[in-house]
């Protein structure tokens, strides 16, 4: 049911949530063309150092999974080195600056992907991007919270979020045809270059509410119709590690965003070599699995992003309906465990599918927590905190992937997939029990 309050205002507010959607899809495409150059033939000679003609071994596939392992550990210790600079850079320089640096940077990288011969190269490349990369969640999430008033927040995160599927998607489609038809070089250099046209539109659409012309009075009085927050400094990184809720909102992450990473990187390499599925994909063909599982995912952070504010709109408290969301999807992930050892094809898409989107239901209502309990102008620096023990899970789980995928095959990495999101609750509720914001005075 739509709130007839919203119709009688401006609606600016969703054209900002519109290029953060955007720029989160481009931010999705340039980071996942490696997933599907990955299964290449060119590509892995290419980064092995073998001549055109040479025919690939098992031995040399091995090894290259083991390298590409790696090489994912280089994109991710970035990522995480990178946030803790993006939230300071993003609550320092603003919200503007601050994403727009961050989008110069990773399109840089993306095309410079295009330009190397080696996996030192390449390892140098995904490195810068994953400092670049940084950025966007921070000045997202602190968009959002400077655009929306509390109850509409999970809904417009899990709008912007819901970019990150289709950034899949689209990489899924265009990829491989690039790939075949032009070489994996060109696949890194076009898709590179759709992060410049998003800056510019970033750059001439947003202000802060208050300072945009476009802006009603009557939307600007709807987007800061909560209770006026007090004002205080910003509250400094020493400080914030110094608060349970800073805790709560890394463990969710350090936990959860492995497995979205796992999914990205490796679910090709999945269905192109999984010993236990009947049917393995190629180039040709690996796009339709990939449309269907992010489809559904899109769907899944939009839904339990509308679901956790319309329960608060419904009355119940903010700690209520944000734990009962988490732990919906927590409980939706779980039978991913199965996907590794069916024979189905459709099976297994099924599964991921159902996680995937309970991923980004989860992610959507965890960036909100942020807003939740800290006042706006810490937002970004929080998300960068939470968002680096995120990126340090993700290449703790990266560097050994690889390995355990050669060694051992899915059956582990899925299990450890199916039940990290009811940990990391458990962990979110025993630091931060009733989701309370923080007192600025309180140490």
């Amino acid at each position: 049911m739509s709130n007839p309050v919203i119709s009688t205002i401006g609606r600016y507010r969703w054209r900002i949530c519109a290029v953060l959607f955007l720029a989160t899809t481009v931010n999705y495409i340039d980071r996942n063309v490696l997933s599907f150059t990955m299964i290449d033939e060119a590509f892995r000679k290419e980064m092995l150092g073998l001549p055109a003609t040479a025919v690939l071994t098992d031995a040399d596939t091995g090894r290259f999974k083991e390298l590409m392992g790696y090489v994912d550990a280089a994109f991710k210790i970035a990522y995480a080195l990178g946030f803790l600079l993006a939230g300071y850079l993003v609550d320092r320089l603003g919200t503007k600056k601050g994403y727009a640096i961050s989008l110069t940077v990773w399109s840089i990288a993306g095309v410079l992907n295009g330009f190397v011969g080696s996996i030192r190269g390449l390892s140098i490349t995904r490195f810068i991007l994953g400092i670049g990369e940084s950025g966007n969640f921070p000045s997202a999430v602190k968009a959002v919270a400077e655009w929306f008033p509390k109850k509409e927040r999970s809904l417009a995160a899990g709008l912007f979020n819901a970019g990150a599927n289709i950034g899949v998607i689209a990489t899924a489609i265009a990829v491989p045809y690039l790939t075949i038809n032009y070489g994996w070089r060109m696949a890194f250099i076009a898709t590179g270059m759709l992060g410049f046209l998003v800056l510019l539109l970033w750059w001439f659409n947003y202000e802060k509410p208050e300072e945009h012309k476009q802006v009603s009075a009557e939307e600007l009085a709807y987007i800061h119709s909560d209770a006026p927050e007090v004002n205080s400094p910003k509250i400094p990184w020493t400080k914030l590690l110094t608060y349970r809720q800073t805790w709560a909102f890394a463990m969710g992450k350090f936990l959860a965003d492995p497995i979205w990473y796992l999914y990205l990187t490796w679910l090709p390499d999945f269905f192109n070599s999984s010993e236990a599925l009947d049917q393995k994909l190629d180039l040709k063909n690996i796009g339709i699995p990939f449309i269907i599982i992010y489809l559904v995912s899109d769907a899944g952070s939009v839904f339990f992003g509308w679901l956790s504010s319309r329960l608060i709109q419904s009355g119940w408290s903010v700690n209520k309906a944000r734990k009962v969301s988490l732990l919906i999807c927590a409980m939706c992930v779980v039978p991913i465990v199965f996907a590794s050892t069916t024979h189905s094809i459709y099976v297994a898409v099924a599964l991921i599918a159902l996680a995937a989107a309970a991923h980004q239901g989860w992610s959507a209502n965890m960036y909100t927590l942020t807003s939740d309990m800290f006042p706006k102008q810490s937002v970004a620096s929080v998300v960068g905190i939470g968002s680096m023990f995120g990126a340090t899970g993700g290449a703790i789980l990266a560097a050994s992937t690889g390995i355990i995928r050669v060694k051992f095959g899915y059956t582990p990495l899925f299990i450890l997939a199916g039940s990290a999101y009811l940990v990391a609750l458990l962990l979110v509720h025993l630091l931060a029990p009733k989701l309370e914001p923080v007192k600025v005075d309180e140490n």
